[in-house]
C-alpha cells in the first residue's frame, strides 16, 4: 500500500541515501496529519527524524510521495531539490482536485482570527464601500474585513478566499500613515476578489496582467509604490540593526 508507514519510511530513507552523501540514514517516523491545507513538516530530534504529511496526500501516487520525500529531506539537509521532484509535486499540488481538497481542509480545520474593521484611525468598512463604489461599480461582494491581530510590516494586506476575509496590517492604522495609502492596500486586496488566482502550467498566478492593469488605475499608484519601497528599506534597516 503506497500510503503505509513502512512504504513511506522507505521513500524517505532512499531520499536520505541519495541526498545525504555518506551520512548514515537516521531512524524515520512518517505519519499523515490533518493539517488545515496542503502542508508538510520534517524535524529532527535526538537523532530521529519526524515527518508529518498532510492527509490530503494519503491517496497520492508513489511518484508524488517520493517527490515530497526528496523535497522535505533536501530542506532538512539544506540541499537543492532535484527539479524533477519539484515538477511532479507542483503538478500534483496545482491540480483542480487537490486545490479543492486543500481549500475544503482549510475551511473546515483552519481558524481565521478576526478582530474588527474599525481601527483607531481608519474604518475598513467605510473605506471598502467607497472604493467599491468608485472603482468596482459596487459589484464586489463585501468579505469579512478586519485589522490584523499584530503589527506586521512584511505583509500589509491579505485576501483569504477560503475564509472570504481581507486582513489589513494593524501597522497601517496609525496617524502618520496617510489614508490614501491604506486605501491602496485595501484596493489591492479587493482586486484579488475581482481577479482570482489562475493556474497556468502547474503554477498559481495571483497577479495576472489584468490584475496589474487594474492596479495601475489607482490614482496615487506611483506614490504607493514609493511608500512600499520605503517600508521595505525600513525593514532592512531594522534587521541590520538587530544583527549588529
Amino acid at each position: 500500500m503506497a500510503g503505509s508507514q513502512q512504504f513511506l519510511g522507505a521513500l524517505f530513507a532512499d531520499a536520505f541515501r541519495q541526498l545525504g552523501g555518506n551520512r548514515p540514514v537516521p531512524e524515520i517516523e512518517v505519519r499523515f496529519y490533518p493539517y488545515a491545507g496542503l502542508h508538510h513538516t520534517i524535524r529532527i530530534r535526538t537523532g530521529k527524524v519526524y515527518v508529518r504529511l498532510s492527509d490530503i496526500c494519503r491517496d497520492a501516487s508513489q511518484n508524488v510521495l517520493r517527490a515530497i520525500a526528496f523535497m522535505l529531506v533536501a530542506k532538512l539537509l539544506s540541499k537543492r531539490v532535484p527539479e524533477v521532484h519539484e515538477r511532479v509535486y507542483r503538478d500534483y499540488a496545482c491540480s483542480p482536485q487537490v486545490l479543492r481538497a486543500s481549500d475544503i481542509a482549510r475551511r473546515r480545520r483552519g481558524r481565521k482570527q478576526v478582530s474588527s474593521a474599525r481601527g483607531r484611525f481608519y474604518d475598513l468598512e467605510k473605506m471598502f464601500d467607497r472604493l467599491n463604489r468608485l472603482y468596482f461599480e459596487g459589484e464586489i461582494e463585501k468579505p469579512t474585513l478586519t485589522w490584523s491581530q499584530r503589527r506586521t510590516r512584511r505583509i500589509l494586506g491579505h485576501h483569504d478566499s477560503v475564509h472570504d476575509t481581507i486582513v489589513i496590517s494593524k501597522t497601517l492604522d496609525a496617524r502618520d500613515v496617510p489614508e490614501w495609502f491604506v486605501e491602496y492596500i485595501l484596493y489591492h486586496e479587493m482586486l484579488h476578489i475581482k481577479h482570482p488566482a489562475r493556474v497556468i502550467d502547474g503554477r498559481r498566478y495571483y497577479h495576472t496582467n489584468a490584475f496589474r492593469t487594474d492596479e495601475r488605475r489607482f490614482p496615487r499608484y506611483e506614490e504607493a509604490q514609493d511608500w512600499l519601497e520605503r517600508i521595505a528599506l525600513s525593514r532592512k534597516s531594522m534587521r541590520a540593526a538587530r544583527a549588529a
